[in-house]
């Protein structure tokens, strides 16, 4: 308690401090719904990406600190749902929740669930993939939060809540190869207060299975359950951590065993706020066989850490991904599409060296969270945040917007309209738009620039070097379980006509 606690989101330094020790939060960007294993030398990390695609986003560390994009598990989200496409846009807040990854047999296994449609399944040989196509495992709403175990003899389980009975907790014998679970054989282990966030842990001689709960008056925070076998009874039960409210809840993610012999715990703050869900790693105590999280009160319970010694020296140079020169044949891993994109709308091939987004029609006309194929990736919430992008605007129609913005459930943009043969950049705000200046120019430059408040300037420039700003702040928002994300958009409420060429991507942060 007597650590150097800073004010949330009021942080000057956070992750690798470059001196063998780390602060808290290791990655202040949306990456919710953790897991976390250690395969070998090589920590693997996954978090939930809701209707975003690709799917189920896999990240990697070589110290539990610094991290890089991995690749995606789910290249297809219409796999699970055509709600999920371009035509339909009809998932926000749903897709893919949390899951869980393993590593059993050589080979990477990857459940997750969505509130409407269910369990699904796949694996890998290699964490970057390729990964199988999806299989069902359970084809019914209100289900999340799913973790499998093997034990010795290669027997599977799979554990799963269902939160629209009363977050009842299930565990099911699963078939050795993870691609079927047996409804008939569900063993009830866990039930009531919000339950979920479930994984399961087997330690020496003992099974855990480690939730968060909910209760109004206390907020979440981490559990565990224990049973000398898998299936139960789990009759012994403890609080692990404290709610931590002033650290926003951190409460879901995975506990694992670092190469310097010690335990952690990589957990995501489950209140969220315009960055997102945030990343912290916090140390793990084993106290009469209980996993502690954080620092130890006494003997019995952890709270927050904001600080730690780096559990291992080799960072391996990984970091995340922000800019992008659009030099590269595929879409770069930082970013994933508002939905399954439209594959035919968009090109790296066209045009060496930059992306072209075709236009087409938004599903409600100059709406932008109906507009298909609009890029995007997470925010930062940094002292500094800085992103420039360039744009080749000669190929625009009439009824044709594009621009640069930031959505979640509220939005704004900076970008250009075009009615006939004239153009103009325009700020828009939800329902509002601003019309700015005529533009007569073939490039066109937009910026966005926030701090740790969250606070976004819009401007524009003709020649990359004088901007001028545009619309009053916009203050980046939560929605629909995420943090802002910014992108680049372009749609036409006229007809499937024009394009926009983007040059670069620039995202600098202060650190």
């Amino acid at each position: 308690m007597a650590q150097n606690q800073p004010q949330w989101g009021a942080w000057e330094h956070w992750g690798d401090q470059k001196n063998g020790t780390y602060r808290n939060p290791i990655i202040p960007s949306d990456y919710s719904d953790l897991d976390c294993i250690r395969v070998g030398e090589t920590y693997y990390a996954i978090s939930s990406t809701f209707q975003f695609s690709p799917g189920m986003i896999i990240l990697e560390s070589k110290d539990l600190v610094n991290w890089k994009i991995c690749g995606h598990a789910v290249s297809d989200l219409t796999q699970i749902s055509d709600e999920l496409s371009w035509q339909k846009m009809n998932r926000y807040g749903k897709g893919i929740w949390a899951g869980s990854l393993r590593h059993h047999n050589n080979r990477f296994y990857l459940y997750f669930g969505t509130p409407d449609e269910g369990y699904f399944m796949t694996s890998a040989a290699k964490a970057e993939g390729p990964w199988e196509p999806l299989t069902p495992l359970l084809k019914q709403p209100g289900w999340d939060d799913c973790s499998v175990i093997w034990d010795e003899q290669g027997k599977g389980y799979f554990i799963g809540t269902h939160f629209a009975d009363g977050y009842k907790t299930y565990l099911f014998n699963m078939s050795a190869d993870g691609k079927s679970i047996d409804r008939q054989s569900a063993i009830l282990v866990n039930a009531g207060s919000g339950r979920e966030a479930s994984k399961l842990l087997k330690v020496k001689d003992w099974y855990y299975l480690i939730f968060s709960e909910h209760k109004p008056d206390k907020g979440r925070y981490v559990m565990a359950k224990r049973s000398r076998t898998i299936t139960g009874p789990y009759a012994e039960e403890k609080q692990l951590a404290l709610t931590s409210q002033e650290a926003m809840e951190p409460n879901q993610g995975g506990i694992i065993p670092g190469k310097d012999g010690k335990w952690y715990f990589l957990t995501h703050h489950g209140t969220g706020d315009w960055s997102g869900r945030i990343v912290s790693l916090l140390p793990v105590t084993w106290i009469n066989d209980w996993p502690i999280i954080g620092t130890v009160l006494g003997d019995s319970i952890g709270t927050m850490t904001w600080e730690g010694k780096i559990p291992s020296a080799n960072a391996g140079g990984y970091s995340l991904a922000r800019s992008d020169e659009f030099n590269t044949p595929v879409i770069a891993q930082q970013w994933e599409w508002n939905y399954q994109p439209r594959s035919e709308k968009y090109s790296l091939r066209e045009r060496k060296g930059w992306l072209r987004l075709e236009a087409f029609k938004p599903l409600k006309n100059n709406e932008l969270l109906t507009a298909g194929n609009t890029l995007t990736q997470r925010c930062f919430r940094t002292r500094s945040n800085e992103v420039i992008v360039k744009l080749d605007i000669t190929r625009m129609a009439n009824g044709q917007r594009s621009g640069l913005c930031h959505f979640s459930q509220q939005q704004a943009a900076i970008g250009i309209a075009q009615e006939g043969s004239t153009r103009w950049i325009e700020y828009r705000k939800n329902g509002t738009v601003i019309k700015g200046d005529t533009l007569t120019g073939s490039s066109i430059w937009l910026r966005s620039v926030w701090g740790l408040d969250g606070k976004s300037t819009f401007s524009y420039s003709m020649d990359g070097k004088k901007y001028t700003s545009l619309g009053e702040p916009y203050t980046l928002a939560w929605g629909y379980y995420r943090g802002d994300r910014i992108g680049l958009y372009s749609f036409n409420n006229e007809a499937e006509k024009g394009s926009v060429d983007i040059d670069y991507f620039h995202y600098t942060i202060e650190k």
